[in-house]
């Protein structure tokens, strides 16, 4: 016969049930966080499937938005970098100013309602065409203003330019469009949301990129010839003769007529021309803070003005994602797992290897406390596990600086016991102006840069002032030797702040027209340490 079982009462019933909701909880959630655990201390993460969902979550505690400089709900799929940036660095990077995130936000609604595809740029446009002024009397400054910037030399003068161009577009409420040459078009993500920053193909100005120092129409060539006169008080005739547009050359070989841009009375003219167009392949933006009609307002935008690049560069310039995939391989691959990234960014103008510019680098590196020291060769200390390890990301046309430092490191111990790795990603022998390849490997490298810890400069070098501006990073920066068979002593100093340096100053005091060090007009514009008579922005006295 078979047994009957007593039949459990309900509360039996709850129980089980109770235990078996804890238990499937149990196994459902304790995988997902080991697998968490392990992914926030583990170093590198894996980035593979749901991996990759964990880093790029919101739970990493980074703030994706830097502090409001970015704005959110942009497209993630066509721009990875927009977005995922904050999660490489270890440098937090400075906090934007409220006004200047605000700021940003009407200069966006601005690039909207006037930009390419509107009926207002379309209005624009033919009125460039026809070659007439749009002021005439009484009807003032338009509402839809534009400044177009030329593209031309290295990426890292063309980035310095961009940027420098939309500092003054934001000043003078222009929309800024930029020309679409030298890739321009291809290795950033549009800036700006709803709308683009390129310049359109059918732009009426087609010989625009060819101007130069001779073009009639340039603001400089206008003052010479009496087309405009700054000291006029005459705003209403004035007016009348107004050019349809304006060629603002600000290039390295621009004359003193030209760095009369930089004073009040032109701007005011300036003010009134619908379209301008700039061409600089250098960071003209120390110039900006020496106009008084432009200080009120960069006080509001920059309390700390040693900090305008790190915020303008982390606003405009996003890699595409083509770009991005080089950047985060590598990084992954080589950087991620050392305790400290070292960068040392190498520009020998001439190009040939010197054997003084790499003692140089070494002993720079070494006095710093940047890079250990090694042992005599053929002293071997006992095995240990490393205390900590360096990755030195090396940067430069050439690979014969990266193979010596490398071969230093593997050959000979550290004193300290310190394990370094020493890696190159490219090295392309030649600048090569133009190629699309060439260019794609240096912006990668510029953001790799960016990505370090500590960073050594080649003094001179735009590239080296875009990687530290984008990282936020004071460098060490090597003097440039005006002869590479001498070894400089002292060989890097402690860069006055993390701005690039204005290569091609004015030296002129609007205020007291006459020649002046302009060096010691502000106190927050001083000369370069890498360019004696350069400016750069620093810090605010105390």
């Amino acid at each position: 016969m078979t047994p009957r079982l007593k039949r459990p009462d309900s509360r039996y019933s709850e129980w089980r049930c109770a235990v078996n909701a804890v238990l499937l909880a149990f196994i459902v959630t304790v995988p997902p966080m080991v697998f968490l655990f392990r992914a926030i201390t583990s170093t590198p993460p894996v980035l593979i499937g749901s991996a990759n969902t964990l880093r790029l979550g919101s739970a990493t505690g980074h703030d994706r938005l830097l502090g409001g400089l970015l704005v959110d709900g942009m497209d993630e799929r066509s721009c990875h970098s927009r977005y995922q940036s904050a999660m490489y660095s270890r440098n937090a990077g400075r906090q934007p100013s409220r006004y200047l995130v605000s700021k940003l936000r009407r200069h966006e609604a601005l690039q909207r309602r006037c930009g390419p595809g509107t009926a207002a740029y379309k209005d624009a446009a033919e009125q460039l065409r026809s070659g007439k002024s749009h002021a005439g009397p009484g009807t003032g400054s338009p509402d839809c203003k534009y400044l177009v910037s030329i593209s031309y030399r290295g990426l890292g003068n063309r980035i310095l330019a961009a940027a420098s161009a939309f500092l003054y577009a934001v000043l003078t409420d222009r929309v800024l469009l930029v020309d679409p040459s030298n890739e321009m078009d291809e290795l950033f993500c549009e800036p700006f949301p709803g709308t683009t920053w390129i310049l359109p193909p059918d732009f009426p100005l087609t010989g625009y990129t060819n101007f130069s120092i001779d073009t009639a129409e340039s603001y400089g060539n206008m003052l010479k010839r009496k087309v405009l006169d700054a000291a006029s008080t005459t705003t209403t005739a004035q007016a009348q003769q107004l050019p349809a547009f304006a060629y603002v050359n600000l290039d390295h070989h621009l004359t003193d007529e030209d760095k009369m841009f930089f004073c009040d009375e032109d701007q005011r003219v300036l003010r009134d021309i619908r379209w301008l167009v700039m061409r600089t392949d250098s960071y003209i933006v120390p110039g900006l803070f020496l106009a008084t009609g432009f200080q009120a307002e960069l006080d509001l935008l920059f309390p700390e003005p040693d900090a305008v690049f790190h915020h303008l560069g982390r606003y405009l310039f996003h890699p595409n994602n083509h770009v991005w995939g080089l950047v985060t391989r590598y990084h992954d691959a080589y950087l991620a797992a050392a305790s400290q990234r070292v960068g040392i960014q190498v520009r020998v103008f001439g190009g040939q290897e010197s054997p003084e510019v790499l003692e140089q680098i070494t002993t720079c590196a070494q006095k710093e406390g940047l890079l250990p020291e090694v042992l005599a060769a053929g002293i071997e200390p006992s095995p240990t596990p490393a205390r900590k390890s360096k990755a030195v990301l090396v940067t430069s046309l050439k690979a014969w600086y990266y193979e010596k430092i490398k071969s230093v490191y593997w050959e000979q111990a550290t004193a300290t016991g310190e394990a370094v790795g020493v890696h190159q990603p490219s090295h392309e022998e030649h600048q090569r102006f133009g190629a699309k390849s060439h260019d794609t490997k240096a912006w990668a490298e510029m953001y790799l840069l960016s990505l370090t810890d500590v960073l050594v400069t080649s003094g001179w070098s735009t590239f080296g002032y875009v990687a530290q501006g984008l990282g936020g990073l004071r460098p060490w920066v090597m003097y440039r030797p005006e002869n590479i068979s001498l070894v400089q002593d002292p060989p890097c100093v402690r860069d006055l702040s993390m701005e690039p340096c204005f290569h091609t100053p004015p030296f002129y005091d609007c205020r007291t027209k006459q020649g002046a060090d302009t060096g010691k007009i502000v106190p927050h514009v001083r000369h370069c340490q890498d360019v004696s008579w350069g400016l750069k922005l620093v810090p605010r006295p105390a």
